[in-house]
């Protein structure tokens, strides 16, 4: 009997190696893995330059407090800096920490500046930013606040695609907008460009920040480095995690220089954010994907997918109801039960993922190759057939 907790509903299946997109099962079996922790391999399993990375860096320093310099975290900072929006960068675990820190910047912000009433944030209703209690009430999402009272307040809300209660929702308390550009766990639901700017414009006359949570969708994901980059627009503060270190656990809050003027020190703190082997393991994974073509690689793959995936929908009216996604962060919404839909492309050696709304989460490595691509089009073509 396991000694973990119930917490998570686990497949009964587990596995001793990967190599790129594939993983090979303790039975002997191989799949193609279209899951990657979710979104967070971005190159793949077992990546050579990732392993080199963190094995030239586990032989010098393992872990150092962030009460002297790390010489690693500088430089990773550094070229967020230079290749983002960001001023200043703060070092997370996890992105649950990441966007919980973004909204501790905000509110410390408006402190800050003699306005400590602006402390709300305002986001979409049944939307998805961590699993801490601050941001699961920020969710709004009664599934995921369920048993764990009382409400942590300071969250507002309104429905996704609702511009008239977005703009009614905001009060002289709102100190913040806080959505995610692309929303994962709820459905692969795009923020359109219009939207993104639009928001940015209402930020800019009401004098709010806007938050834009890109821990799924940032760090190459979309086929830009940022999935709001498309928009043209510039946010305030934004926290990604998963894709930065390729596998290994690194979070970050990006932060314009006006916002993080306010975070002095001992106002946040983090004991394992910034830690020597995760920002090694992020600069090289900020290197691969910053080479020539890596990201122009990730949006032709991303047509090509999408497009045999429309081919599939449209040959299968009665099963895919529709195709999402942004880059290589994919869903395919079923009029059916999803579930089984995803236990039948793993039978087939396809490994995917749920989202909210009948979704089928599909997250291919960022370097995933047109064959495995074309392996994992014929999979889900064969279990259309059979569903």
């Amino acid at each position: 009997m396991s000694a973990l907790a119930k917490n998570y509903n686990r497949r009964k299946i587990a596995f001793k190696r990967g190599k790129g997109s594939f993983l090979y099962s303790t039975s002997g079996k191989k799949y193609l893995d279209f899951v990657q922790g979710i979104a967070v391999n971005s190159l793949g399993h077992a990546n050579p330059y990732l392993i080199n990375a963190l094995n030239n860096q586990a032989k010098k320093v393992w872990h150092v407090s962030n009460a002297f310099i790390i010489p690693e975290g500088e430089k990773l900072a550094n070229i967020l800096k230079q290749k983002t929006f960001a001023d200043y960068v703060m070092f997370q675990n996890s992105g649950a920490e990441a966007t919980e820190a973004a909204i501790k910047a905000a509110r410390r912000y408006f402190y800050s500046i003699g306005k400590p009433q602006k402390n709300r944030i305002l986001c979409i209703k049944n939307s998805f930013h961590g699993r801490t209690l601050a941001t699961i009430f920020a969710s709004g999402s009664k599934k995921m606040t369920e048993g764990f009272g009382p409400k942590i307040s300071g969250f507002d809300h309104f429905n996704f695609g609702d511009h008239k209660g977005l703009k009614k929702a905001i009060t002289k308390k709102t100190a913040a907008i806080m959505i995610e550009t692309v929303m994962g766990e709820s459905g692969i639901k795009v923020i359109p460009d219009w939207c993104l700017k639009d928001l940015r414009k209402i930020c800019n006359k009401k004098k709010i920040l806007l938050i834009l949570d890109e821990v799924q969708c940032g760090v190459g994901r979309s086929g830009k480095f940022f999935a709001f980059e498309y928009a043209k627009i510039k946010p305030d503060i934004v926290p990604i995690a998963k894709g930065l270190g390729g596998g290994f656990p690194i979070g970050a809050v990006l932060m314009t220089k006006k916002v993080a003027g306010a975070m002095i020190p001992g106002s946040h703190g983090s004991t394992f954010g910034g830690n020597p082997n995760a920002c090694a393991v992020g600069l090289e994974v900020m290197k691969q994907i910053f080479k020539k073509g890596f990201l122009r690689n990730v949006e032709k793959s991303s047509k090509y997918f999408i497009s045999e995936l429309i081919k599939i929908q449209k040959d299968f009216p009665k099963i895919v109801k529709e195709v999402r996604g942004k880059g290589l962060l994919i869903g395919l919404q079923l009029f059916k039960d999803q579930k089984k839909f995803i236990k039948m492309l793993e039978l087939n050696k396809l490994l995917t993922i749920k989202a909210s709304e009948n979704v089928v989460r599909i997250l291919p490595p960022l370097n995933v190759r047109r064959v495995e691509i074309n392996i994992a089009v014929k999979i889900i073509r064969k279990v259309c057939k059979k569903f």
